[in-house]
């Protein structure tokens, strides 16, 4: 890529509906990029690994109205370091985490936004509910006030051509505003975490309210990282 970060982040935005928050996956990226970002006007930056993400955050203290998204797989027993650490978990992807979540963050003083990480097909290599799962846990979930449930998230599975992903997407939409009209006092659903640099448009098209940029942002990651 020979554009600059500030260039990219400025062509992306200005094909995004004012609907849509973009979060900045900063991931392997290190903190001077992750400043350049921020000075194009970039305030959501997205974090998969806890001790990764407290190193840069330290570096970037000053920048103090960053708002940081956990989007990794979150193991139970990272919950507590990424309550400190992240406003948002897009990743809750079982009731024991999102129980556990929940008995820690008034301990912490925190309210933390959460998104609830779907499966809408098979697959090996992703967590998440099954829709069945999800539809199942709600009773439960619904009694978990102290987590601020903000909507879904989900991942497609590698391999899908353009229709299916967008398959996906849709059905994740749907799934929401089927939850939605279920009228849960404590689950509003608001917001859709979907599309990554190689499908986010097809993500948004399918109404998307968050997408997670990192490699059309900030270029190429090592590829000894994920």
């Amino acid at each position: 890529m020979t554009s600059s970060i500030s260039e990219r982040i400025t062509q992306i935005r200005s094909s995004l509906p004012d609907s849509v928050r973009l979060i900045a996956v900063s991931k392997t990226v290190p903190a001077d990029k992750i400043r350049a970002a921020y000075a194009a006007g970039i305030r959501d930056f997205g974090e998969s690994r806890i001790q990764e993400a407290a190193s840069k955050q330290a570096q970037l203290q000053d920048l103090s109205d960053i708002t940081w998204h956990f989007i990794g797989h979150l193991q139970s027993n990272k919950a507590k370091k990424a309550l400190e650490q992240f406003q948002w978990i897009h990743s809750v992807d079982n009731l024991q985490l999102a129980q556990r979540l929940n008995n820690l963050a008034p301990q912490l003083g925190v309210n933390p936004q959460i998104c609830l990480q779907v499966k809408i097909l098979p697959d090996p290599n992703k967590s998440g509910w099954t829709v069945p799962q999800l539809l199942a846990d709600l009773p439960v979930i619904n009694q978990y006030k102290n987590l601020q449930i903000q909507g879904l998230m989900t991942i497609p599975p590698l391999g899908l051509n353009k229709a299916e992903v967008f398959d996906v997407f849709n059905s994740t939409s749907n799934l929401a505003k089927t939850i939605r009209d279920q009228n849960w006092s404590h689950i509003p659903m608001p917001h859709l975490s979907m599309g990554m640099s190689g499908d986010y448009e097809i993500a948004v098209a399918a109404g998307a309210t968050m997408v997670r940029l990192g490699t059309i942002l900030f270029g190429d990651r090592p590829d000894s990282v994920n």
